[in-house]
């Protein structure tokens, strides 16, 4: 075996230990491993990394917000009965803006996981609130891509408690 064999192999279990690691703080054990990683991919590690073969967290982003939006607006419906649109529609927003899934993504630690190119991280991108709010939202979209509404409505609203 060479050293380059021997490196890539210990490159490789470190990396999977990685994932491991941050399922088991999150408490969500994915069935496909590759829509987690996918979710913790910023644009700047691909760009730097072009053997990653998985695309940025930006779609997933696109998903989960829609699914948290949803899943926020079932809850208010249900629980706020007396409450007229547009107050829900306020109380939603709230919810759902950069600054409260950034507090979610950080009180989870999300930013320890942040897959980032070397610029951005250098620029503080693990505690950037945008990036934190994106990979919150992308959380949500490989969570219910990977088990399914009930799961992500789960996770969602245990941290919004």
């Amino acid at each position: 075996m060479s050293q380059l064999d021997f490196i890539a192999i210990l490159k490789k279990e470190f990396y999977m230990t990685k994932w491991d690691d941050c399922q088991r703080a999150l408490g969500i054990f994915f069935a496909n491993k590759a829509l987690l990683e996918q979710a913790f991919a910023h644009s700047s590690y691909l760009n730097e990394n072009p053997e990653f073969t998985l695309p940025s967290n930006e779609r997933l982003e696109f998903l989960g917000d829609a699914i948290l939006d949803f899943i926020v607006a079932e809850r208010l419906y249900r629980g706020l009965s007396e409450l007229p649109e547009g107050e829900l529609t306020e109380i939603r927003a709230s919810l759902v803006c950069r600054e409260t899934l950034a507090k979610m993504a950080s009180s989870l630690k999300l930013g320890d996981w942040l897959l980032l190119g070397r610029g951005e991280e250098a620029n503080g991108g693990r505690t950037r609130q945008s990036n934190l709010a994106n990979v919150m939202e992308a959380l949500i979209g490989a969570i219910y891509l990977d088990q399914g509404l009930a799961k992500a409505k789960g996770f969602v609203l245990k941290q919004l408690e």
